[in-house]
């Protein structure tokens, strides 16, 4: 109570700080204004907005202070305002760092266009960003909770210590979190190697899908039924999966036929060609009939034809096999795979497989 009592503001005090204060909001949005109007007219402007709000109480919080010099303050209230000025100081900058690293990422982001068709570049810097991006928020995050432990004194060396023995704090954690510890370095690891990134098509536990989102600890993946599956990133790490858009998202696509023995496999070929070549999802690299195998009762047929992505690569193989499938049907039904029996004169009639039977 005597602290209190000995903390003078008179209304000439009063008044000075509100016109520092206002002087301060004055100033800031002045310069904003300006500064919003000179990038506009360069580019779009991300950093600017992202740091309006955190640089604007920064500087009231410094006009404050510099107000409060003129007021005799007894020793408590000194003091709690000593520290608690230092915390808020230290919550500010930690705010206006974590916005300035999302308006960097934006930035990235910005200038990488995913939406192209050949985007594998920008798949790669949006993967890489991302990561190292919430990496950066968890540094940041630890290092503004040491300097507001450091401000109030009776914290100051757990601060400290938590700052300096970042090491030994990282294994006293790890010894009750290793499994997100593990997952948090294959995070880091991820970003470089770059065994997967955003939107790549993979197969993961026999699920087609891509990849949604990638976090420090797991991934989404976006499967085709519009199922996620959540999967955590040290199984890309240590685990066998497939991922079709490593190099580029082209890829080769193939539909089984399965005809008669006698059937005439160049009228089915030239007619697979003209097919596919009609298709508009075909992009021209890839269009090949073979004869994949020879079984008792028909030719196996194996057509392989090229797509610019997975997507398009199945809806073209779905449409081709529909199309090969009515052309059997309607030009040459004498294609389509037929049983053959054998009667024999004392009525026994045989397989192609062997088995006998009696004619009715």
């Amino acid at each position: 109570m005597t602290d209190i009592s000995m903390t003078h503001i008179t209304p000439m005090a009063a008044l000075s700080i509100g016109i520092a204060v206002g002087l301060a909001f004055l100033l800031h949005w002045a310069i904003y204004a300006v500064a919003l109007r000179i990038v506009r007219a360069r580019m779009t402007p991300l950093l600017l907005p992202e740091i309006f709000q955190p640089t604007r109480w920064l500087v009231v919080l410094m006009a404050l202070a510099g107000g409060l010099k003129s007021i005799e303050m007894g020793p408590r209230v000194e003091e709690f305002w000593s520290i608690g000025s230092k915390m808020i100081f230290a919550l500010l900058v930690g705010w206006l760092v974590l916005r300035g690293l999302r308006a960097l990422r934006s930035m990235i982001e910005h200038k990488a266009d995913m939406s192209v068709e050949d985007n594998l570049k920008a798949r790669r810097r949006h993967t890489r960003v991302r990561i190292l991006y919430r990496i950066a928020q968890s540094i940041v995050a630890v290092l503004v909770i040491a300097m507001m432990l450091i401000a109030i004194p009776g914290g100051r060396a757990v601060g400290v210590t938590l700052m300096a023995s970042a090491g030994l704090v990282g294994l006293a954690v790890g010894a009750a979190a290793q499994p997100a510890l593990k997952n948090l370095i294959a995070g880091i690891q991820m970003a470089f190697s770059e065994p997967i990134r955003l939107d790549d098509v993979v197969i993961v536990e026999g699920e087609w899908g891509r990849i949604e989102d990638i976090t420090l600890t797991y991934v989404v993946v976006h499967i085709w039924d519009d199922r996620r599956m959540v999967v955590p990133v040290s199984y890309f790490l240590e685990k066998p999966f497939q991922n079709w858009t490593t190099k580029t998202s082209d890829l080769l696509g193939t539909i089984f036929l399965y005809v008669d023995s006698t059937a005439d496999v160049e009228r089915i070929r030239a007619k697979f060609i003209e097919v596919t070549g009609a298709n508009a999802r075909w992009d021209k690299r890839v269009a090949i009939l073979q004869v994949t195998d020879h079984r008792a009762d028909a030719l196996e047929l194996r057509g392989l034809l090229s797509a610019r992505n997975a997507g398009i690569a199945f809806d073209l193989r779905c449409e081709v096999r529909e199309a090969m499938l009515s052309f059997l049907r309607t030009d040459m039904p004498e294609a389509l795979v037929r049983t053959r029996q054998r009667i024999e004169a004392d009525g026994l009639f045989t397989t192609p497989s062997g088995a006998e039977g009696r004619a009715p």
